[in-house]
């Protein structure tokens, strides 16, 4: 349905989108994840040119978008578009809302118009509020109005921009249940949301966006269970990470383990965790590598606080803690319940427990 190929986006020196180049099919629903200002909401404004992109192409059911002689108003009646804040009209009821685009722009009769709207409304729930005015209606029924208003001019496409973003909690559920119905109706969509959840359970495909483009995408068994890429690790599993940098043996290992331990109290660790990662990066780095220059500790955690990784990045000569009959050796293959090393110019000590 969409091809989009090296799509780049601007404004002024600041490259917002590097390179995108990727499909849409017909019946998919795609959901884009990522961290704030990476652009998400940029590419997908840039689907139906509401943000023309600074180059590259976009094809949509074999039209070029980038092509001047594209009648891009047309285009976008196949792509509705829902937003963050709902963009209803004011000043007509709901039932208007509804009505307005299927008489104005594709020339159906009022009563014709009507009766699409009604079935909508009942569809989304809200048969009810056909008389209202959309002050009067929570933020989660102006939402499912909205896409209501979308679907009344049957397009091809829904493309959504954080629908859920401007609702308070309580909410979110109503619309996310529209969107899942919508899903299993085999309606065409493309997602940018932060519900987590949501895109596990909704989609067909998950684009993960960072570093001006699809830094990883695939199913969603395999972007939420098993990611490849260290980004997209970090933001499913919402790791905390800590790091202490220095440039020989002789750093202050007092201020790493404060630090440290200073990190683990910010983030609620718990007690036997804290001292576990005090311990071991004491240990590792004062004992174990007492003639390499050190380069880094790092230490992470996912906020369900399941699994720990503590490594220790270092010149100079490798060692395998485990060979070690010393006391250290024996704490740490104690505490840790996978240890495993890296050799090259650095060498990398890692282990989890």
């Amino acid at each position: 349905m969409i091809a989009i190929q090296n799509l780049k986006k601007s404004y002024g020196e600041l490259e917002v989108i590097k390179g995108i180049t990727t499909t849409i099919e017909k019946g998919e629903v795609i959901t884009i994840i990522g961290p704030s200002g990476t652009g998400k909401s940029t590419f997908l404004r840039a689907l139906n040119m509401l943000d023309p992109p600074t180059s590259g192409t976009i094809e949509f059911e074999g039209q070029n978008l980038m092509d001047k002689r594209t009648n891009i108003n047309e285009v976008r009646k196949k792509m509705g578009m829902v937003f963050q804040s709902f963009n209803l009209f004011a000043h007509l009821s709901i039932l208007d809302n509804l009505c307005v685009g299927q008489t104005k722009l594709l020339g159906i009769p009022r009563t014709e118009a009507e009766k699409t709207a009604r079935e909508l409304l009942a569809t989304v729930g809200l048969a009810s509020k056909e008389d209202a005015y959309p002050d009067q209606l929570s933020g989660g029924q102006k939402q499912r109005v909205a896409i209501a208003r979308c679907l009344s001019m049957k397009p091809d496409i829904l493309l959504f921009d954080e629908p859920t973003s401007a609702l308070d909690p309580t909410m979110v559920g109503e619309v996310t249940a529209v969107i899942k119905r919508l899903a299993q109706s085999g309606m065409t969509m493309a997602i940018v949301t932060h519900e987590m959840a949501f895109a596990k359970n909704v989609s067909t495909r998950i684009m993960y966006m960072d570093e001006g483009g699809i830094y990883e995408e695939g199913p969603p068994d395999v972007i939420f269970d098993n990611p490849k890429r260290e980004k997209t690790k970090a933001f499913i599993h919402r790791i905390k990470s800590y790091r202490y940098e220095a440039n020989s043996e002789n750093f202050d290992f007092i201020e790493l383990t404060n630090s440290l331990l200073n990190f683990c109290s910010a983030n609620t660790l718990s007690r036997a965790n804290t001292n576990k990662a005090g311990l071991l990066s004491e240990e590792l780095t004062v004992n174990l590598i007492p003639h390499a220059d050190l380069i880094s500790v790092d230490f992470s955690f996912p906020d369900s606080q399941t699994e720990f990784e503590l490594s220790v990045t270092y010149g100079g000569e490798s060692r395998d803690v485990t060979q070690s009959g010393d006391m250290p050796a024996e704490l740490v293959k104690g505490i840790a319940k996978q240890i495993s090393h890296e050799y090259g110019q650095s060498n990398m000590l890692s282990l989890t427990w």
